[in-house]
């Protein structure tokens, strides 16, 4: 068993790469790293042709494609009509605008107009920092005023009842347009029954001064006629 074993170490040390490397390994080497430094020798800068291209297609550099291809042959390229040339005959591509989707922004927009995603869990500020309140304020008065511009201008109110209504407005009686649109309607039945009333009553009493009138006639008359009676009697 000890014969074995020291068997297997001689084999082991004898298989072992030598600690120095050998004149072939370093002549190998040294080809790798010339082959390396001829390989960075070769490669072209085109930063300069990059930019031209980007000039010229009115876009940035990062959206110009060179083709790797014709390295060589883009890297002569030193004025702007060659980079014309070049990406006319496609050697020199402009990349596409990357799409940016707004489906799902949409989509989402949709959902809370409707009333979703605005639960108490997605709600930050206060409330009047959501919505404030006077810019509801302002919303609902410039509403109710262009609706009275409206009315006035189509001859439905008059100035008289729109110059009331404005300050009414203004004085937040309306909490909206209908009830704006509602009590305008009332109004105008309530003039509209005033003017009935007042034609009526008019002509009542109308009627009652002419019956009136009559009645003095007709008392005057038999005035004049008994005192007509008398001055005969007196004459005899």
């Amino acid at each position: 068993m000890p014969s074995t074993h020291l068997q297997l170490f001689i084999r082991a040390l004898q298989n072992r790469p030598p600690l120095t490397p050998s004149i072939s390994d370093l002549l190998y080497r040294n080809d790798s790293i010339d082959d390396h430094h001829q390989n960075d020798d070769k490669m072209v800068n085109l930063r300069t042709q990059k930019r031209l291209a980007a000039s010229v297609a009115g876009c940035g550099k990062r959206k110009i494609w060179l083709d790797p291809n014709e390295v060589s042959e883009i890297s002569n390229a030193n004025s702007r009509q060659t980079i014309r040339k070049y990406i006319a005959d496609g050697l020199i591509i402009k990349k596409p605008v990357t799409m940016h989707s707004r489906a799902r922004a949409r989509e989402l927009t949709a959902a809370r107009r409707i009333g979703r995603h605005r639960g108490f869990g997605k709600r930050k500020g206060t409330a009047d920092a959501r919505m404030p309140t006077q810019v509801m304020w302002m919303r609902r008065l410039r509403v109710l005023r262009r609706l009275l511009v409206k009315y006035r201008a189509a001859g439905k109110i008059d100035k008289h009842l729109y110059h009331e209504l404005y300050h009414l407005s203004k004085g937040n009686t309306f909490k909206h347009k209908r009830a704006l649109v509602e009590h305008i309607h009332k109004a105008k039945a309530e003039k509209a029954r005033e003017e009935k009333l007042k034609a009526e009553m008019d002509a009542k009493r109308a009627k009652t001064k002419a019956a009136r009138e009559r009645r003095q006639e007709r008392v005057q008359q038999k005035r004049n006629a008994l005192t007509g009676e008398d001055e005969p009697e007196t004459g005899a």
